[in-house]
């Protein structure tokens, strides 16, 4: 008769991240444990909240399956020698597979004879490999920094303080950290202060809703959403709860209690994201916004005490964050009477990169690179400018108190010192903005300084980065310079930002010269494979078809992305069509035949019918080709291409590419490279399958 299973680890305080990478790891480590060991089960089930870990196994089989195998060894003449004597690869492959030598068994498998260890093994209770299973589950598990404590030699995130396992109302006896497992368990640290009785495993959760424990991270999550909804009605406003803050705070709370809590509405003078980092990222709370969208003096704030102290315990909560708030104050009020033009020079002592000197060194070759692809895109004089006085302000918040403080406020902060020195809007917009995209999906900037300054300052990074020899390797990328990339690339894709790439690199590398010995050529090569191959992962990512992509990367550069997109595009529509179908059949018979040593200069005055109709249709279609392609008329272009079916059909109906006379063949091969060209120019029609 199958029973239910319950393990429970009990700890001190699991930080938040780590119980939810704890809680994936021990489904995956349990599924892998009962399958080695032959346990049938229904469904394997894990939870945790801040003070437990726990594994549900639904109907758990009473027994072992009974092992029957056959297991192939070495051949036979390497398992025994001349003398009939096991040798001791015989010997080895027994003691592995738990069996005597004299057991072992020949057999012939491909016409060559092997050894085979028969095993035959009765399934043991679930009550004599649990304990064992069950302790090596909590020694599995990995954590990011793990603990000793006490005489003890395990090491877990935090001390292990009490185990409970049952199988039914059965005991397991698991052995783990000094440890001995019973059924008991505890429940609030607060809330419950006596240790509770399981009798059975699946009275377990009756018994934490008693000791006022939600082990359930989802249940625990909608408890909190609609506590905090339902607190903030209440007083009249709505909770601003970013997601990252509110997983977090899941996994603070075993029983949550959901407060308002206030302060002194003097401080709103502070920008409203000093005020919500010092209550999301310090304190775990959620201010509250009106129903206008403006920040209020209130907050929200979940608690893991008693609900009849609430009152008090927001009162602690208020005085914590009046100091928070105090400081932050102080913070910008010091940093508003400060000239940013010294925070740009105090950038001197701020290093960018060991190898790559200062922080002012990265504003002066960002200030220059801008301009370059202010003009690269044919923008404005007053578009350039903006960017250019921007890229001199970009960096300068990261020496005012504000942002040594908050990190994370870096570019929001200088936005805001930026208009209070007076500074144009475009240029303080530009300086908020040179951080987007931060992460794939995110939005991008949202003018057209903000974009140049954007990817000048992270195409500086990638090529500095490059320079040095630390670029990305297969699992590792510590300058998060994929993330970079793909930023410059969305913005060229999905932002319009007009500028091509090789051009932007070298210019990039230039200002590197008395910074870093390299080889330009080479370097500009790798970074530009490199955006070669997030290109790649940006089609992929938007639904092209692995061999479109593989047809319109042509060759080791990308110089235009927004150019490769198109053609990508046209090729997918293409090969939807009637006319994608003629240009493909033309492409093939002439690609199949066609000998690039042959040349594409055939002489027109040997030519016969067939051959000098397609000698001309080509012709004709290789000016007006050229010109779509320059208009990125691509839809044009493949008509173009497609016209040329017919000639090609006629010329290989009337014509023997192969003729004997070596002089014929030639000029006709020839034709055929020639009439391959111009696809060329447009995509690698071989790369594509069909």
């Amino acid at each position: 008769m199958a029973r239910d299973l319950v393990f429970e680890i009990g700890v001190e305080e699991i930080p938040s991240a780590a119980l939810y990478d704890a809680v994936s790891q021990l489904r995956g480590l349990a599924e892998k444990r009962l399958k080695s060991l032959l346990l049938g089960y229904e469904d394997v089930r894990v939870y945790g909240s801040p003070r437990r870990l726990v594994v549900l196994v639904l109907g758990l089989a009473e027994r072992q399956e009974d092992l029957h195998q056959k297991v192939k060894g070495p051949a036979a003449k390497s398992a025994f020698g001349s003398d009939g004597r096991p040798t001791p690869a015989a010997v080895g492959f027994a003691r592995g597979k738990g069996v005597d030598v004299a057991a072992l068994v020949r057999g012939e498998e491909g016409g060559k004879e092997y050894v085979y260890a028969v095993i035959d093994r009765e399934g043991a209770a679930s009550a004599d490999v649990l304990p064992e299973a069950l302790a090596s589950l909590a020694a599995d598990i990995q954590w990011p920094k793990s603990q000793r404590w006490g005489s003890g030699d395990a090491r877990f995130i935090r001390p292990v303080r009490w185990l409970l396992a049952l199988h039914g109302s059965d005991v397991v006896r698991v052995r783990f950290a000094g440890l001995v497992a019973d059924r008991l368990t505890w429940g609030h640290r607060f809330l419950a202060a006596n240790p509770i009785s399981v009798p059975d495993a699946d009275q377990y959760f009756e018994a934490l809703e008693r000791g006022k424990v939600m082990v359930d991270g989802a249940t625990r999550a909608e408890f909190l959403r609609e506590g905090i909804d339902a607190t903030a009605g209440s007083a009249g406003a709505r909770a601003v709860v970013p997601e990252k803050v509110f997983a977090e705070v899941v996994n603070l709370v075993e029983y949550p209690t959901v407060a308002v809590g206030h302060f002194d509405a003097a401080f709103l003078r502070v920008p409203r994201e000093v005020l919500e980092t010092a209550m999301e990222s310090h304190q775990r709370y959620f201010p509250l916004e009106s129903a206008e969208g403006t920040l209020t003096d209130g907050f929200i704030v979940a608690h893991n005490g008693d609900p009849d102290r609430t009152e008090a315990i927001v009162r602690g909560h208020e005085r914590v964050i009046r100091a928070r708030l105090a400081d932050a104050a102080f913070f910008y009020d010091e940093d508003l009477k400060a000239n940013m033009e010294d925070w740009v020079e105090r950038l001197e002592t701020s290093v960018f990169h060991e190898k790559l000197g200062t922080l002012a060194a990265k504003t002066e070759r960002i200030e220059t690179l801008v301009g370059v692809l202010a003009e690269i895109c044919g923008a404005g004089p007053d578009t350039s400018a903006a960017a250019v006085r921007a890229a001199h302000l970009a960096k300068a918040d990261l020496v005012s108190h504000a942002v040594v403080e908050f990190p994370a406020l870096q570019g929001v902060m200088g936005r805001y010192y930026a208009l209070a020195a007076g500074e144009e809007p475009e240029v303080a917009d530009a300086i908020l903005e040179h951080y987007r995209p931060r992460f794939a999906g995110d939005a991008l900037p949202g003018s057209a300084a903000g974009m140049l300054l954007s990817a000048a300052d992270k195409l500086d990074t990638i090529c500095g980065i490059f320079a040095i020899g630390q670029g990305p390797t297969g699992s590792a990328d510590p300058y998060a310079l994929r993330r970079s990339a793909i930023g410059v690339l969305a913005m060229i894709l999905e932002g319009g930002l007009a500028i091509t790439l090789d051009r932007a690199i070298e210019a990039s590398l230039e200002s590197y010269r008395d910074a870093a010995s390299f080889e330009p050529a080479d370097v500009g090569a790798a970074i530009s494979a490199f955006f070669k191959g997030r290109l790649g992962v940006l089609l992929r990512d938007r639904g092209l078809a692995h061999d479109i992509i593989s047809a319109v990367l042509l060759d080791n550069t990308v110089d235009d992305p927004a150019d490769v997109l198109a053609r990508a595009t046209a090729l997918t529509t293409m090969r939807a069509s009637d006319a994608g179908a003629d240009v493909l059949v033309a492409f093939k018979r002439a690609a199949n035949l066609a000998d690039p040593s042959a040349g594409v200069r055939p002489d027109a005055t040997s030519m016969g019918p067939q051959e000098k109709a397609l000698y001309e249709a080509v012709l004709g279609v290789r000016m007006d080709l050229s010109a779509a392609i320059t208009r990125r008329s691509y839809d044009e272009a493949i008509g173009l291409l497609a016209s040329l079916r017919d000639p090609v059909d006629a010329f290989f109906e009337g014509v023997l590419v192969m003729d004997p006379d070596e002089t014929v063949r030639h000029n006709r091969l020839a034709l055929l490279n020639m009439v391959i060209e111009p696809f060329a120019g447009f995509a690698d029609l071989a790369a594509l399958e069909g």
